[in-house]
């Protein structure tokens, strides 16, 4: 900011150089980007991502259906994912049943299902989703999943953006930082066996 409010005071400075004023408008330029640009495209990104998710919800809501089964025992012999201590804690609060349910056609199938420890009694009775097919899957995503989603995908767009002008306005500046080194040590070489010298300049 302060190389940006620097592009006033500078206009008539006998003492600016040329890469000074370059490195004040690549600041005004990153701080644009990031202030405006940056937000428009991370809002495209996440009402793109919202528009992609709502219609594999619906796909979702279409192929899996919901249907009570019956808690026939413990999953013998069921290995499954270890509980790391980062997994969330619904996961942490269910456990793996056998159970047995009728699917869509009419048909009763059994298989591992994952219950909440406080149904895992044979004859207790538990909500599940399964596909098409009569197999097991993940409940359909609801609206707030989607909305969750999409504001976190355009939030991370919106900010990798920012990240990317940063990273460009440093490569900016340090590439006009080297230029003017550069040109301080060709003034320097045509001067300095000069310098101190009486009448060097007459």
């Amino acid at each position: 900011m302060h190389t940006v409010l620097g592009l006033w005071r500078w206009r008539h400075n006998p003492l600016r150089r040329t890469t000074d004023l370059a490195e004040a408008w690549t600041a005004f330029a990153a701080l644009l980007l990031i202030c405006l640009v940056a937000p428009a495209v991370g809002w495209a990104s996440s009402a793109a991502t919202e528009a992609s998710l709502q219609r594999t919800a619906r796909i979702q809501h279409e192929q899996r259906h919901p249907v009570t089964a019956e808690v026939m025992g413990p999953a013998r012999g069921y290995e499954g994912s270890p509980r790391a201590p980062e997994a969330s804690a619904e996961h942490r609060l269910r456990e793996p049943v056998a159970a047995r349910w009728t699917a869509q056609d009419g048909t009763v199938r059994t298989g591992i299902v994952t219950a909440a420890r406080h149904t895992v009694e044979p004859g207790d009775t538990l909500r599940i989703w399964v596909d098409d097919r009569g197999r097991p899957v993940d409940r359909p995503m609801d609206a707030d999943t989607v909305r969750d989603h999409a504001v976190l995908a355009g939030i991370g767009v919106a900010v990798g953006f920012a990240g990317l002008v940063e990273v460009a306005r440093r490569a900016v500046v340090g590439q006009l930082t080297r230029r003017r080194y550069a040109r301080l040590d060709q003034e320097w070489a045509r001067t300095g066996p000069d310098w101190g010298r009486t009448g060097a300049d007459s």
